[in-house]
């Protein structure tokens, strides 16, 4: 008997050090990993966007530097659930940048870029090459999204916005919300919610199909809002940065997050005094779980130098209240100067990329995963 209590007790032991070990694993496994770039990948490259279809597919693009000045070309990353690859673009021989990249499906998927001469430039992936496609004619583009089948595009045109939305054959002219538009929450063809700015104040505009209908969320001279996430027609959200007026030359920006409830727009407190908030992404049921503040800063406690700190690179929203994240520290570089969101659909892992500050003020790719 004594035999049998002395054997039960120790694997009860046993089961409590598995459970708490595996409890401190998944403790350590809920935070933000650095994640490397391929090794051809020159140390003065970029990212600037990416787009996931699930644990082992995602894709990210940007620019490889080849000097702090020169003009760099063309980079196209992808993830094949256990490393990033760089991905050869044939017939891509122009220099320059790819600025954004969007999918309907992992079959169908859009990205858009520059070269050194301010040429657009638009790229499809077939779901077995990438191939170039024929841009808008006059358009410099921006950036492409995607949502509930839609694919849209926003540029410029003879010095005005531009947004063309694709109808499966070509290239469509939509109507433009007074202002600047700098970000797009496609939901479906009557259902598009637009981030930026007009008479100099951040706005938010939305699309029904017919006519859009315009708010300015903050008042606040030269702010702007870059991304916006629609739960719902009662809950929207759009983050960027409020202005300021007057004050020391090159005194930081603060954060701007404000939320829309279906009848007003209300400013969101966050945990940071300065900064840009960069990326809206959403959880598997389409609510707001990430806010990312690239270059984030806070007050030092009164009598202390510096008088700025570190503040949190990611927020993590639970319905309530945020939960303050940093990104790793990184050997040899500095802190990311753009954290870029793109969730993995189904689950809860979430890619950042972007770029962040290199030795003696160069720039170094940055890629970052939750989960």
């Amino acid at each position: 008997m004594v035999r049998r209590l002395l054997v039960a007790a120790l694997a009860a032991a046993v089961t409590i050090v598995t459970v708490l070990t595996s409890a401190a694993a998944n403790t350590r496994v809920q935070s933000w990993q650095h994640v490397p770039v391929p090794a051809q990948v020159r140390p003065q490259a970029g990212l600037n966007e990416a787009v996931a279809f699930g644990p082992g597919r995602a894709w990210a693009v940007g620019s490889d530097a080849v000097g702090r000045e020169a003009p760099g070309f063309p980079l196209m990353l992808r993830w094949d659930g256990s490393a990033w690859q760089r991905q050869s673009l044939l017939g891509v021989r122009w220099q320059g940048e790819l600025l954004s990249i969007a999918a309907t499906s992992p079959s169908a998927i859009w990205a858009v870029g520059r070269d050194s001469t301010g040429g657009a430039h638009l790229l499809r992936f077939d779901g077995t090459a990438w191939s170039e496609s024929r841009p808008p004619r006059g358009v410099g583009l921006d950036k492409v999204v995607t949502g509930g089948d839609e694919t849209w595009l926003i540029g410029a045109r003879d010095r005005g916005q531009a947004l063309l939305r694709w109808d499966g054959r070509r290239w469509q002219d939509m109507p433009v919300p007074p202002g600047a538009v700098y970000g797009l929450h496609v939901k479906a063809a009557d259902d598009v919610w637009a981030a930026g700015a007009a008479d100099s104040s951040a706005a938010v505009s939305h699309w029904d199909g017919r006519a859009w209908q315009q708010w300015k969320v903050d008042g606040v001279p030269r702010s702007s809002v870059s991304s916006v996430l629609a739960v719902s027609p009662t809950e929207v959200w759009a983050g960027g940065t409020g202005g300021f007026i007057g004050g020391p030359p090159g005194r930081p920006i603060p954060p701007l997050l404000v939320r829309f409830d279906g009848q007003t727009w209300n400013r969101v407190s966050v945990p940071a005094d300065f900064g840009a908030i960069n990326s809206l992404t959403p959880d598997t049921a389409g609510s707001v779980a990430w806010v990312s503040v690239a270059r984030s800063l806070k007050w030092a406690p009164p009598g202390t130098s510096p008088p700025l700190v570190p503040g949190p690179d990611f927020l993590a929203w639970n319905g309530r209240s945020f939960t303050e994240h940093d990104e790793p520290a990184v050997t040899g570089e500095g802190d990311s100067t753009l954290l870029r969101l793109a969730p993995v659909p189904g689950a809860d892992t979430v890619w950042s990329v972007g770029r962040a500050t290199g030795p003696e003020n160069t720039f170094a790719p940055r890629i970052l995963r939750f989960g």
